[in-house]
């Protein structure tokens, strides 16, 4: 595995940019809260949707099903038998045209709705969720434990930013220009589509004053999403404080040289006592890069990890 956060985040991107779904896949409405439609992308295996384990998989701040760690990860699942559902946040991919709305860190309800369908089809669920996706799986985890569905087993949360204030601080320091110019980039294309989109639900032309993660959380995010700063909104989505609720079977899996998120605010919070979420700090990997020799496409070495604890945990 090459060393260094940057090296592995950059190669990660690179290596996999190529990559596009293959399987046959069927759209999948999933209805949540407050009218919110979700579209996810469900790969049945050629047996009925009942007899065999799924996985979910969450995409990150930017992504959607298509995204090339998503791809990755839902190949490897599919490669082993089991049903792959690439969910799409509201807002996001193919979900903007049933939902223009904004998605956020702190939306946990929706990830719910996906899984409580998700376990109505299948006996064995799995999710696995990456950078944003992974806060908003173990928000859900430990702030909704209760309301989770029986047929979720285990879940896998790589890269996960459990402090959003420590990682937007992180994010602004100059050596991280690149991502958050990356970030600012698609934060305001899709601000702009899902404005002209939700038919006066957001205002014109507001992605414009922004120019960080942070200013766009206080002008946006924030105000539309019910919290009174991007301060608020950080310490009320961060999934941290939740984590000592969570009772399924869960792997954080974090890079100590990841550019975006510091490994303090990931190591900093109590784990269940009964050993139930388990760390693994890898010295290098980056951000969602862990490249390395694997099964996994795209050498992504992180997707054949959480497939090894889903398998570990599942009991299929």
């Amino acid at each position: 595995m090459a060393v260094g956060g940057h090296r592995q985040t950059l190669l990660g991107f690179l290596v996999r940019r190529g990559l596009g779904w293959e399987p046959p896949t069927e759209d999948l409405v999933v209805d949540g809260e407050d009218g919110v439609r979700l579209l996810v992308r469900a790969s049945w295996q050629p047996r009925t949707a009942g007899d065999r384990s799924a996985v979910v998989i969450v995409h990150g701040l930017g992504g959607d099903d298509g995204s090339s760690y998503v791809v990755a990860t839902g190949a490897l699942a599919w490669e082993r038998g089991y049903h792959v559902l690439r969910m799409n946040m509201r807002g996001a991919g193919a979900s903007a045209e049933l939902c223009p709305r904004l998605y956020n860190a702190g939306l946990d309800q929706d990830l719910l709705a996906v899984l409580e369908a998700a376990g109505r089809r299948v006996e064995r669920l799995f999710v696995v969720g990456f950078s944003l996706g992974a806060s908003q799986l173990l928000l859900c985890l430990g702030r909704l434990a209760e309301r989770v569905p029986v047929a979720l087993r285990s879940a896998v949360a790589i890269s996960p930013p459990l402090d959003l204030a420590a990682c937007t601080d992180t994010l602004e320091r100059p050596s991280n220009w690149a991502y958050q110019r990356y970030f600012m980039l698609k934060l305001r294309r899709d601000y702009r589509s899902i404005q002209r989109k939700s038919g006066g639900r957001y205002a014109p032309a507001l992605e414009k004053g922004p120019r960080t993660v942070r200013e766009y959380d206080d002008t946006i995010t924030a105000p539309y999403g019910g919290w009174k700063s991007s301060a608020d909104y950080y310490a009320r989505s961060s999934a941290g404080p939740h984590l000592h609720r969570v009772d399924r079977p869960t792997l954080l899996l974090a890079a100590e040289d990841d550019p975006m998120i510091p490994i303090g605010s990931v190591t900093r919070w109590p784990l269940p006592a009964d050993g139930t979420v388990r760390l693994e700090s890898l010295r290098t990997g980056g951000h969602v890069g862990f490249v390395a020799g694997t099964a996994a496409p795209g050498r992504f070495w992180a997707a054949e990890r959480a497939l090894a604890f889903v398998e570990e945990t599942g009991a299929r």
